[in-house]
């Protein structure tokens, strides 16, 4: 399934380390592969929730399954029900599948409040984006989303051959540790908007890309923009964060959601 599998021990032993889990933590990971970082994992932490996709991995990881502190589960980490885990992980530590890294990323940070700290190898320019600061021209929505609710670090570039096969791209170990509840919906939503159409100003991204519960949403962004002091054409790459989130909360209270919804 395109997947890449980390074939160095000591790298193995580094995201184990650099993660910091200990004999109170549950893991999630998603990507069991063929169970090497599982196996360090469940040494180590009082319960490992690990996931995996391909069925074609069931030999490889029956050793892994077996062990009494590992759930293994088959499917699709972007459709899990995140929230049936149980114990609820409190940090997660992953060589992700990159290309659903940034949507289970997101996903966890959003369904998994319980989670406070990330452990994952992504792809650098996935890293990058996470990272990014506005005004960069790889922040986005990710990097908006993300950084409301956590600190995002790359902890260390990695080197195409610590992979079997080898990958095209050059790979980064992405740390995030919780400082709040992130984006609530409406906050998520804007910020998909104002980045749909970035070569727009924000007010026009939203005009276009609509904005549930707000009826004229170009007028209601310069308002709104207005309000925290931006100029009403600002593009979206120009507000940080904590804009994005101001923003959003005039936005709603100028719109508040209609009984029972």
């Amino acid at each position: 399934m395109g997947q890449n599998f980390l074939a160095d021990p000591n790298l193995l032993d580094a995201i184990v380390r650099d993660s910091g889990v200990g004999p109170d933590d549950v893991v999630l990971e998603v990507g069991a592969g063929e169970g090497v970082l599982s196996e360090r994992l469940a040494t180590r932490v009082a319960r490992l929730h690990t996931v995996e996709i391909d069925r074609g991995l069931e030999a490889a990881l029956a050793p892994i399954a077996a062990l009494p502190n590992v759930t293994l589960h088959w499917g699709d980490a972007v459709r899990l029900d995140l929230g049936a885990l149980d114990p609820a992980p409190n940090a997660m530590v992953a060589n992700l599948p990159y290309s659903v890294a940034t949507p289970v990323i997101l996903r966890t940070i959003a369904a998994l409040p319980s989670i406070e700290a990330w452990t994952v190898m992504v792809q650098l320019e996935i890293a990058e984006r996470f990272r990014a600061a506005p005004g960069n021209r790889t922040y986005g929505a990710p990097s908006a989303v993300a950084q409301l609710a956590c600190e995002v670090e790359l902890t260390r570039k990695v080197d195409p051959a610590v992979f079997k096969p080898r990958p095209r791209v050059d790979s980064a170990i992405l740390r995030l540790r919780r400082t709040g509840p992130g984006a609530d919906l409406a906050t998520r939503e804007l910020i998909r908007a104002a980045f749909a159409h970035r070569r727009k100003t924000l007010a026009r991204s939203l005009e276009i890309a609509g904005l549930r519960g707000v009826p004229k949403p170009r007028a209601a962004a310069r308002a709104a923009l207005a309000e925290i002091g931006l100029p009403e054409d600002a593009r979206a790459e120009r507000l940080a964060p904590a804009q994005f989130a101001a923003l959003s909360a005039i936005l709603q209270r100028g719109n508040p959601p209609a009984s029972g919804s």
